[in-house]
């Protein structure tokens, strides 16, 4: 009997100890999650994100034609950004992209580039959470002020018709960045992607005109952004720019072999020249599979920490470029999320700052440091060759053709043509008459 007793009170011993220790591991679990949930939030808090790639723009125009009268853009359905849930997702200055389809190239692209920026402006002016900024002085400003900043980036190099006289109009407008190529190629630059036809070239992935850009978006201070363009374009403006550059919406892709991605011999190529990539979340770019997790997004940012190091990583979400996103990060209210999970694979709060917006501002400052290197510089007056460019509407200005008499033409020619002209007045004078019964 008092053998039973003892197995019995052992194995109710057994029992109780396992409960504690289960209540005890669950306990640790929910309070190592909070604790991780509210780091995150407090992390962001104290460094608020600097994103480089959103495209509410083009939802404004395709689903509201622009018309802000119309709308609240505090609280928005059908798209993924509006002011409240930028709140929620501690973003403190977005790269607002200017994009048009490039199915306009050749022909209104500078128009309709000219009316996004419009309803970008308009929009950073009309909301008071909104402050339009066009430096990193003015980013940091703009965060003591506890507004949204609001960057101009163009979305495509044919958004410039090749005019560098445009794309010094559209600095002055407050635009600070530009990606070279959106999916068609332009003619100085190749995209990475061959859904278009036009501007095919082979072995001139980057022209002459083309470099003629580049520099003179660094004399101008303005950012150059290789996201889209081709791995071998990308190749050419590192070896050329004479500031860093950027990735604004682009990922790894040893982690997704998808050619928006940037492989890792291009990411060393990236930190030499002291730029950055900041890292994606559209499904498509995160994961090659059907479905894509937070944990997914999270190995782009391990494998480049991996292969160039935290200093040259930022985000760019691409938040209404795109219609599918990891599941728990389907809007900008979302940012703490990878947030998190950076936390839980142990990146050090250091780090994050820097990917949530030191790096960021460090490039920025870099391109305004060369703009002022090169103050001495006038604006370039380059001009594009008409056979390069292949463009049916494009005026070409003339002096008007007056036909001349040519040096050995004698006089009696002369009035061969007078008399000639007299000839046909008179058979038109008589014939009026007979035009009339």
């Amino acid at each position: 009997m008092s053998y039973r007793k003892t197995i019995l009170g052992a194995s109710c011993s057994l029992c109780v100890y396992s409960l504690r220790a289960l209540l005890a591991f669950s306990l640790c679990c929910f309070i190592s999650g909070y604790s991780e949930r509210d780091r995150a939030h407090d992390l962001l808090s104290k460094y608020p994100l600097i994103d480089g790639h959103n495209d509410i723009a083009l939802q404004l125009r395709k689903l509201h034609n622009n018309q802000l009268s119309k709308i609240n853009l505090t609280h928005l359905n059908n798209v993924a950004t509006d002011i409240s849930r930028l709140r929620a997702g501690h973003v403190q200055t977005q790269m607002f992209a200017v994009y048009v389809m490039c199915q306009a190239q050749q022909k209104d692209a500078v128009r309709l580039t000219l009316e996004q920026i419009d309803v970008v402006r308009r929009m950073c002016t009309e909301y008071p959470d909104f402050e339009l900024v066009t430096s990193s002085q003015e980013v940091k400003d703009s965060m003591m002020r506890h507004k949204i900043g609001c960057l101009i980036s163009i979305e495509g190099g044919h958004s410039i018709d090749s005019s560098l006289p445009a794309l010094r109009m559209f600095y002055q407008l407050g635009v600070r960045a530009m990606s070279l190529t959106h999916s068609c190629n332009t003619p100085w630059a190749e995209s990475s992607s061959k859904i278009y036809n036009d501007f095919i070239r082979h072995n001139n992935s980057l022209t002459t005109y083309g470099k003629a850009v580049v520099d003179e978006m660094n004399r101008l201070g303005m950012i150059v952004d290789l996201s889209h363009t081709s791995w071998d374009t990308a190749s050419a403006v590192l070896s050329h720019t004479k500031a860093p550059v950027i990735f604004s919406h682009s990922s790894s892709y040893e982690i997704c072999n998808n050619s928006r991605n940037v492989p890792k011999w291009l990411l060393l190529e990236l930190k030499k020249n002291r730029g950055l990539i900041m890292v994606n979340f559209y499904r498509p770019f995160v994961s090659c599979k059907t479905e894509a997790t937070v944990s997914h997004l999270a190995d782009h940012f391990d494998h480049i920490k991996s292969v160039i190091g935290v200093k040259s990583i930022g985000i760019g979400g691409d938040f209404d470029g795109g219609d599918s996103f990891p599941e728990g990060l389907e809007d900008v209210s979302k940012y703490p999320v990878i947030i998190q999970e950076l936390l839980k694979r142990k990146w050090k709060e250091e780090e994050l700052a820097d990917v949530l917006r030191n790096n960021f501002l460090r490039v920025f400052e870099e391109v305004e440091m060369v703009r002022d290197q090169l103050s001495w510089k006038k604006p370039s007056e380059e001009a594009i060759p008409l056979e390069e460019v292949a463009n049916p509407c494009r005026l070409v200005l003339k002096p008007p053709f007056i036909k001349q008499l040519l040096p050995n033409q004698s006089p009696p020619l002369r009035a061969e043509g007078r008399l000639n002209l007299l000839y046909l007045a008179l058979v038109l004078l008589f014939s009026l008459p007979a035009l009339t019964d």
